[in-house]
């Protein structure tokens, strides 16, 4: 028994040399494989080509939702490429196969099989790894191209994804260094809304005029710039708070990882600003906080369920008659 599957695997590993390793079966593989590269990046050209007027239609469009389908098709199309890559190699696989060996046995198309599987286990294995990381990552839309991220388990690495394939994902950091990372290393994705960071500022002042000229004045000394303060300190709200006293809301925007401009720069501004006046006007503060519409509308919500009350409707029970109040009723 032994000795006829020793002889059985020989006979097979005989027929798989016999396929693969001669010289026209070689070179009608190079040819197949070679044609499917060219086609491929011929391909990836023109789909390229499209990928950069979709980003400049985004880049012109001034309407948010707009913004947002185009850079879902920008996504989509620089997905297709590897898609459409991977997919003419393995076709050129096939059509070599049919090409170079149209009688070829069962045996050793099974064998042949099995010692690829065998190849790219040993292999491609992290490659694969990547790209089962990849397909999930993408069927559920974690990011797309243009959108800021902050990837974990990494807390430093940041920036604006440039290109995204079922493999990697290429990012730009706010220093203008690229970054290429592996799908499978990719625990949790952070991602900056509208890839900008709204922060308010809230100020106690005893004369409100001169408190909003006070705003005006520390917007003169911030850098303005896409990668510093996009938007300067804009006066949103105004409420009185006691006798004397105002409270002004003022809303900002920076580039990711530029929050100190805001948290430490502008509070520091408005404090030395105000001492140099002959008679200083703040009462308490500034006072730096997030200000994400969207977070204050999730946030507003659970809280406000959170303070609901359980009303327990109360049950009256019957007691039973007994035979006296029978009696009477009777």
């Amino acid at each position: 028994m032994n000795d006829k599957t020793i002889e059985s695997s020989t006979d097979t590993l005989h027929r798989i040399g016999e396929t693969f390793f001669n010289v026209h079966s070689l070179v009608t593989l190079v040819i197949c494989v070679g044609t499917a590269l060219l086609l491929g990046r011929l391909i990836a050209a023109i789909l390229r080509r499209a990928v950069n007027i979709i980003g400049a239609r985004a880049d012109r469009s001034q309407n948010l939702r707009t913004v947002n389908r185009l850079r879902r098709y920008e996504t989509m199309l620089v997905l297709s490429i590897a898609l459409i890559r991977t997919f003419l190699v393995l076709f050129s696989l096939y059509f070599w196969w049919l090409l170079d060996h149209p009688n070829g046995q069962p045996t050793a198309l099974i064998g042949a099989s099995a010692l690829l599987v065998v190849l790219i286990s040993a292999s491609l294995g992290p490659v694969m790894r990547d790209v089962a990381s990849g397909s999930v990552m993408m069927a559920e839309q974690w990011y797309g191209v243009g959108d800021h991220v902050r990837i974990e388990p990494f807390m430093d690495m940041q920036g604006v994804v440039e290109r995204v394939t079922l493999r990697s994902t290429r990012i730009r950091g706010l220093n203008g260094e690229v970054i290429w990372l592996n799908n499978q290393n990719i625990q949790g994705v952070r991602i900056t809304p509208k890839g900008i960071r709204t922060i308010a500022l809230e100020l106690f002042v005893t004369d409100l005029p001169a408190g909003e000229k006070l705003v005006a004045e520390t917007n003169k000394r911030l850098p303005a710039g896409p990668l510093l303060l996009v938007s300067p300190l804009e006066v949103v709200e105004t409420a009185e708070a006691g006798d004397n006293l105002w409270q002004i809301t003022a809303i900002g925007e920076t580039a990711p990882g530029r929050e100190w401009l805001i948290e430490n720069s502008a509070v520091d501004l408005i404090k030395s600003l105000d001492e140099e006046r002959s008679k200083p006007i703040i009462a308490h503060g500034p006072l730096a906080r997030y200000a994400d519409t969207e977070a204050d509308k999730r946030f507003r919500r659970t809280i406000a369920n959170a303070r609901k009350k359980v009303t327990v409707k109360r049950r009256v029970i019957k007691k039973p008659k007994t035979a006296r109040a029978r009696k009477r009723s009777s």
